[in-house]
């Protein structure tokens, strides 16, 4: 087996494992999370619908975001501020976190801890 196709069947079965425990519904949405090498991207998902609540995404920053050379750690925090803030909008105040297979560091974590300090819990 190729190492790219076992990396993939290992971040698929990680993926349902995650998956399995986590479910969102209209007052408490799924926080799910999608890494890029370039981008971030933050959905409040409703499960139950099938239809996503609030989308915030690091290519939708504000041109100065972009252009001051910030790291992109930096930009997955301003992110999970924005998702925290358009969720506060909608009556959300509470989310499930859906890290999908990224660990728990870097961008996925300033972006989750930048929106709990915005307001939202998880």
């Amino acid at each position: 087996m190729r190492r790219t196709t076992q990396i993939r069947e290992i971040r698929k079965r990680r993926t349902k494992r995650t998956r399995a425990k986590i479910f969102g519904t209209a007052s408490k949405p799924r926080l799910a999370i999608f890494r890029s090498s370039h981008h971030l991207y933050l959905q409040l998902i409703d499960d139950t619908e099938g239809r996503t609540l609030a989308a915030v995404s690091t290519s939708g920053l504000s041109k100065e975001a972009i252009t001051k050379g910030l790291k992109k750690t930096d930009k997955a925090a301003l992110v999970g501020e924005a998702l925290a803030k358009k969720a506060i909008e909608a009556g959300i105040k509470s989310a499930v976190f859906d890290r999908r297979f990224y660990k728990y560091h870097g961008r996925v974590k300033a972006a989750a801890e930048a929106a709990r300090k915005g307001g939202l819990n998880f």
